[in-house]
């Protein structure tokens, strides 16, 4: 027989079981999280709640926001009634119209001024500007013109306008309200009362 085999144990002597095998090192944060399991696990429960939490915050359903007032020009409404008699006291070349200022709905309506396009026309009010309406409660308005300069108004008005600035919560516009065909004959009837002294 040739070639060395295998070395068999002598007498006395016994096979050696297999060392075990040598140990993993393990790293800082292994040993870290080893140590301290039940905290940790803690830590990453309540991670996982807010997280939880936070998605359905963000997912829950939400109301619809109120919607936004309407614009005031859309909810009031000047109507014409009828010219007034002026008194022996007022100034002259003064005359004057009723109207009616109506807010449909919505939040109350504040009329902050009425103007007209005649330069040579002046306008107030009673009640004097500025005043509220509030839906549903019409007020009669009294609107008092004066006649500063007869060569800057027509003698017959044809469509004669009344411009009137709104405001509420929304917003504060100004619009021109035409106030039909009654109004426009009343009116320049009294502007050639007024003006029937003077030539042009």
């Amino acid at each position: 027989m040739s070639g060395v085999g295998p070395v068999e144990p002598g007498e006395g002597t016994h096979v050696q079981d297999v060392p075990p095998a040598p140990r993993l090192r393990r790293g800082a944060a292994a040993r870290y999280v080893e140590q301290h399991r039940r905290a940790v696990a803690g830590a990453f429960l309540v991670v996982a709640v807010l997280a939880g939490g936070g998605s359905l915050y963000v997912t829950r359903p939400r109301s619809e926001p109120p919607p936004a007032p309407p614009y005031p020009n859309q909810v009031t409404a000047v109507e014409y009634l009828y010219p007034q008699v002026t008194d022996a006291e007022s100034t002259p070349r003064s005359f004057t119209f009723a109207v009616e200022v109506t807010t449909e709905s919505g939040p109350p309506v504040t009329v902050v001024r009425f103007s007209q396009p005649y330069a040579g026309l002046s306008v107030t009010s009673s009640p004097r500007t500025p005043f509220r309406t509030k839906s549903g409660s019409p007020r009669k308005i009294t609107l008092t013109m004066r006649v500063t300069e007869c060569g800057k108004v027509p003698r017959n008005a044809g469509l004669p306008f009344l411009d009137v600035t709104l405001r509420n919560t929304r917003a504060m516009q100004a619009h021109s309200f035409i106030l039909g065909p009654q109004y426009a004959q009343d009116l320049s009837r009294a502007l050639q009362v007024a003006c029937s002294n003077d030539s042009r």
